[in-house]
C-alpha cells in the first residue's frame, strides 16, 4: 500500500500556513492548498482530509507529495505545463506569408486576419502579428503606373542632371498647370478643434466655380512664379510662358521641364520658342509625372490650404493661392532631389520585369 508522506512543520512554517487558510485576499487554491498540509500534519489521512475539504483524494495527495518535496515554493505556484503540441512556429509564419502575398480568397479581394485565419487553422491575433512583423497590409494598395515612354532613360538623364546640376548662365524652372480647382464653400459651418475632439466639416459641399493655376518654381532658389486664369488650352500656356520671359533676367537661358501636356506642344507654342531661343524645353517621360518637381508643390499647396477651406467665390479662392504663394516665396525653399538616374532607371526596369512576369502568369 502507498503511504502518504509524513510532514513536519517548525512554529513559524505552521504560523505562515493559518495565515493562508485563514486570508480573505488570499487565492482560493492557495487556501486550499494550506488546509490540505495543515491536516496532513495533525495526522489525519488523505481520505478523510478530502471529505473534510470536500475536495478529491487525488487532490490531496498531490499537494501533499508536493509539499513535502519542495515545501512553501511548491504550493504557492502552479508547475509549469507543456501545453498541447502544435505546428513548427516558422512554418506558420512562412505559410501565412506566402497566403497573403501569392493568393487571393475566393470570394474577396484581399485576406482579413479572420478569413486567413480560418484558412489556415491558426488563431487570428497570429495572422496579426506576422503581418505587422513583416509589414505586410492586405487592406491598403498603392496606385502606380511604369512609364512605357521608349525614351524613358534618355528624360531622367535630361531632367535628373538638370536638378543635380543646373548648368551655368541659366535658370531651371519646372512648370505645370493645376487645372479645375475648385472653389468649394461647405453647407453648415465646421467645429473647431478642441482637447479631445478633432475639428469638423461637412462631407457635402456647394461648388463656386473653378479655377487653373500656373506655376513654375525655380529649382535652385525655390521662388514661385505663377498665375491663376479661367481655363487651360495653349493661348494660356503661351500668355503664362510670356510671364516667365518677363519676370527672368534677360541674359540668361531658360529651362523648362514640363509633362507632356497636348498643350506645350501646339504648334503655336512650339513657334514662339523658335522666335525666342533662350528657352529650352525638356519633357518628363510619359506617365512620370512625379519626375516634375511642381508637382509636389501643388501637394503642399492642396493639403496646407485648399483641401480643409471654404470658399465663397472663385476671386476668393484665386486670393488664397496668392496669398500662400506670395508666403512662400518671402522665405522660399527649394526642394532638393536626391534620387539619381541610373537608381531610378534601375528600379524602373526591376518593376517592368515584375509586370511581365505578372502577365505571363
Amino acid at each position: 500500500m502507498r503511504v502518504a508522506p509524513r510532514i513536519l512543520l517548525t512554529e513559524s512554517d505552521r504560523s505562515l500556513l493559518q495565515r493562508w487558510a485563514r486570508g480573505r485576499s488570499t487565492p482560493a487554491r492557495l487556501v486550499l492548498r494550506a488546509k490540505i498540509v495543515l491536516l496532513a500534519v495533525s495526522g489525519l489521512d488523505n481520505q478523510q482530509i478530502a471529505r473534510e475539504l470536500e475536495t478529491t483524494e487525488a487532490t490531496v495527495g498531490l499537494w501533499r507529495r508536493r509539499f513535502a518535496k519542495a515545501g512553501f515554493k511548491a504550493i504557492e505556484k502552479d508547475a509549469t505545463r507543456p501545453g498541447r503540441p502544435r505546428k513548427d512556429r516558422r512554418d506558420i509564419e512562412r505559410s501565412i506569408i506566402v497566403k497573403t502575398t501569392q493568393s487571393r480568397p475566393a470570394n474577396a479581394t484581399h485576406w482579413s486576419t479572420r478569413t486567413l485565419a480560418a484558412e489556415l487553422g491558426v488563431a487570428p491575433v497570429m495572422v496579426q502579428r506576422v503581418w505587422k512583423a513583416h509589414n505586410l497590409q492586405p487592406h491598403r494598395v498603392r496606385t502606380f503606373k511604369v512609364s512605357t515612354d521608349p525614351h524613358f532613360a534618355d528624360k531622367v538623364i535630361d531632367i535628373v542632371g538638370l536638378y543635380l546640376h543646373p548648368p551655368e548662365h541659366a535658370l531651371v524652372f519646372s512648370v505645370d498647370e493645376k487645372s479645375q480647382i475648385q472653389a468649394l464653400d461647405r453647407t453648415q459651418p465646421g467645429l473647431p478643434i478642441k482637447p479631445g475632439r478633432c475639428g469638423t466639416m461637412t462631407h457635402d459641399y456647394k461648388r463656386n466655380g473653378t479655377t487653373t493655376l500656373f506655376a513654375a518654381i525655380e529649382v535652385l532658389e525655390g521662388n514661385v512664379i505663377s498665375e491663376c486664369m479661367d481655363r487651360h488650352r495653349h493661348q494660356e500656356w503661351l500668355r503664362f510662358v510670356k510671364k516667365i520671359d518677363r519676370e527672368t533676367p534677360h541674359g540668361l537661358d531658360i529651362h523648362l521641364i514640363a509633362d507632356n501636356y497636348a498643350t506645350h506642344k501646339h504648334p503655336k507654342v512650339k513657334a514662339w520658342f523658335e522666335k525666342h531661343p533662350r528657352f529650352h524645353m525638356h519633357f518628363t517621360p510619359t506617365s512620370a509625372s512625379w519626375l516634375n518637381i511642381i508637382e509636389r508643390f501643388f501637394r503642399d499647396l492642396t493639403t496646407k490650404r485648399l483641401r480643409r477651406a471654404a470658399f465663397m467665390s472663385v476671386g476668393e479662392l484665386k486670393s488664397a493661392i496668392q496669398a500662400y504663394i506670395d508666403e512662400h516665396n518671402r522665405n522660399p525653399e527649394p526642394f532638393i532631389w536626391s534620387a539619381e538616374a541610373d537608381k531610378i532607371i534601375e528600379k524602373v526596369g526591376r518593376a517592368r520585369v515584375q509586370m511581365d512576369k505578372v502577365r505571363s502568369s
